[in-house]
């Protein structure tokens, strides 16, 4: 007797409901194939190559044999002539210019410098007032750049 557990759920082979079953799943999508800049390459000299030399029908066996199509062939010419063969960057153009963000990154930190600077004067100037009030003597520390020492 046959098993009965290992086909649940599925109509049987050959059957009406499995043919229609096959025909709603989805087709494969095809995968682009992807060719390197060394393939491209030797299969454009080559064509040059059977162009030069004008035999009947060797370009068309070549391609042919390599299994690709002349929108291929026009594609990889075009590029070749222009000096981009090689796979480029997709995506859009970088518009980031890295000195012009250095220089903003800097003018920011000079900013905030100088504004911890003014509060460090503040400070010091409030110090100095509140030492004269108690009596209090502040040294003065040398600048080094009025007394031309370092």
């Amino acid at each position: 007797m046959q098993d009965m557990g290992s086909n649940r759920g599925r109509p049987p082979e050959g059957s009406a409901a499995a043919l229609r079953a096959t025909a709603r799943a989805k087709p494969k999508k095809p995968t682009e194939r992807v060719y390197t800049t060394e393939y491209k390459a030797r299969i454009l000299a080559e064509l040059d190559e059977l162009r030069v030399r004008g035999e009947r029908g060797e370009i068309g066996a070549l391609i042919r044999r390599e299994g690709i199509n002349w929108a291929s062939i026009s594609r990889w010419e075009k590029a070749r002539d222009a000096g981009r063969l090689a796979p480029q960057k997709r995506g859009r153009k970088s518009t980031r210019d890295p000195v012009a963000e250095e220089n903003e990154r800097l003018q920011k930190r000079v900013e905030k410098l100088e504004k911890e600077l003014r509060k460090a004067e503040i400070i010091i100037d409030v110090q100095k007032k509140l030492g004269a009030l108690l009596g209090i003597e502040v040294p003065t520390v040398p600048d080094p750049e009025k007394d031309g020492t370092s």
